[in-house]
C-alpha cells in the first residue's frame, strides 16, 4: 500500500458513514497479511474483522470501516523497517 491507495481506501470508508444498509465489504482482494503491522495490505483489516465480516450487522460493518479510514489516515500500515528482519511482502513506504 502507497499513499495514494491509503488515501482512496479512507476516501472509501468515509463513503460507508452514511449507508443506511447493506455496507459493502472493504475487501479489495489483496489478501495478503502484512507480518509485521497484522493488517491485510489490501483492505487493513485485520483477521477477525475479515473472519467475522459475514456475521457482523451494519453498524458493526460501519466501526471496521471507521476503523480501517483512522488506520489509513494515520499511516499505521507503514510499519519501518527493521535492521535484520528482511521485508517479505508489499511496499510498505511506496
Amino acid at each position: 500500500m502507497n499513499f495514494a491507495e491509503a488515501e482512496t481506501l479512507a476516501a472509501r470508508a468515509v463513503a460507508m458513514r452514511d449507508l443506511p444498509e447493506d455496507v459493502p465489504s472493504p475487501c479489495t482482494s489483496v489478501c495478503r497479511m502484512d507480518r509485521l503491522s497484522g493488517f491485510c495490505e489490501g483492505c487493513l483489516r485485520t483477521i477477525p474483522e475479515i473472519a467475522g465480516w459475514s456475521k457482523m450487522e451494519d453498524d458493526a460493518r460501519r466501526g471496521v470501516w471507521r476503523a480501517i479510514e483512522l488506520r489509513a489516515r494515520a499511516g499505521i500500515w507503514r510499519v519501518p523497517e527493521i535492521p535484520g528482519i528482511p521485508e517479505t511482502s508489499g511496499d510498505h513506504d511506496a
